[in-house]
């Protein structure tokens, strides 16, 4: 459109002639026709004069990915595992929406999944592990270091006390290297790579008992 923005109005023009050929040399556009034209022409001027279009998507787009980091994620709502992608400003979560590129949702959310932001964001949400001694009637903060750490020796112990190195098949006795005291669950919400990370540990540690729930 140039600056007096009749290019809007004769390209209005020109398509209400295309869809009404004309007859007997003139064309008829009628006066609900031309009101579209005219009206469309003068917001094209008035525009024109007031806004620069490409400076105007050009900051828009700067204004959404502006300090912005993108993460992919899971939804952990169901089973089906739909894909999104979570938008970290200052290590804060500012929006999150549906992964177009991944193969189950194809970037669309369920209800539930559109709620997850909400859930994030819910005051009731821990941010820390907690944890409550043995007659205890109060949880308490703890670190994730000592959560780890508690988890691992906790690990350690039940794998060295049911460990069982041989068993009788027949007359002979056969190494079998393994413990029936630990067990591994898997969910839907679980990524491929930390599915693999998961069925490593459990035969590393001699357990055979893996798995799966889809509502976890």
């Amino acid at each position: 459109m140039d600056g007096t923005g009749n290019q809007g109005i004769k390209t209005e023009v020109q398509s209400q002639m295309e869809r009404h050929p004309a007859k007997n040399g003139l064309t008829r556009i009628d006066r609900r026709e031309w009101m579209r034209a005219a009206v469309g022409g003068s917001i094209g001027l008035a525009l024109d004069g007031l806004l620069d279009l490409p400076t105007v998507r050009a900051n828009s787009q700067k204004l959404k990915l502006s300090n912005v980091r993108e993460f992919t994620t899971s939804c952990n709502f169901c089973s089906c595992g739909c894909g999104m992608i979570a938008a970290v400003r200052e290590g804060k979560l500012v929006a999150m929406e549906g992964d177009y590129d991944h193969i189950v949702n194809r970037g669309s959310l369920c209800v539930k999944g559109i709620s997850m932001f909400a859930t994030h964001a819910s005051p009731n949400r821990l941010t820390t592990p907690r944890y409550r001694a043995p007659g205890s009637d109060h949880w308490e903060d703890i670190s994730w270091e000592s959560a780890v750490e508690r988890i691992a020796q906790k690990i350690r112990k039940t794998r060295d006390t049911t460990w069982v190195a041989t068993e009788k098949l027949g007359d002979a006795e056969v190494p079998v290297n393994r413990t029936d005291a630990i067990a591994f669950m898997g969910g839907a919400q679980n990524t491929n790579e930390e599915c693999y990370l998961f069925q490593k540990a459990a035969r590393l540690l001699g357990t055979a008992f893996v798995e799966h729930q889809a509502r976890l």
